[in-house]
């Protein structure tokens, strides 16, 4: 019995508690690549400049149609902003990103999975 206590005992003192850090996750910049493939509810990351009003465009690649159009206060940096898709009828558009004066910052082709 005091065989089989001491045992535990070593056995207990030897299980230690690893802290394990969890890793951000990794943000790509949607306008470094020229063809993306999202799903509905996506975060999409871009970086800035310089801070101000944006605006996002979803645009129908054929077409040249706009599906939707948002307005954003971007900050200098990194900024996300999530997509939705569900109701968009079409499967390839551009995404374009404007300063608030209306010239096209970026823009990349995006596919709708």
């Amino acid at each position: 019995m005091k065989k089989l206590l001491l045992i535990l005992l070593l056995a207990l003192g030897a299980c230690k508690k690893i802290d394990i850090q969890p890793t951000p996750p990794q943000t790509i910049d949607i306008f470094s690549m020229t063809e993306s493939t999202i799903t509905d509810k996506s975060d999409i990351s871009f970086k800035l400049n310089t801070a101000g009003i944006y605006v996002v465009k979803l645009i129908d690649k054929n077409t040249e149609q706009v599906i939707t159009k948002e307005k954003i206060n971007g900050k200098v940096g990194v900024n996300t902003i999530k997509i939705y898709t569900r109701t968009i009828p079409v499967k390839y558009l551009y995404l374009i990103l404007d300063d608030e004066g209306g010239n096209q910052i970026n823009k990349t082709t995006i596919i709708i999975n």
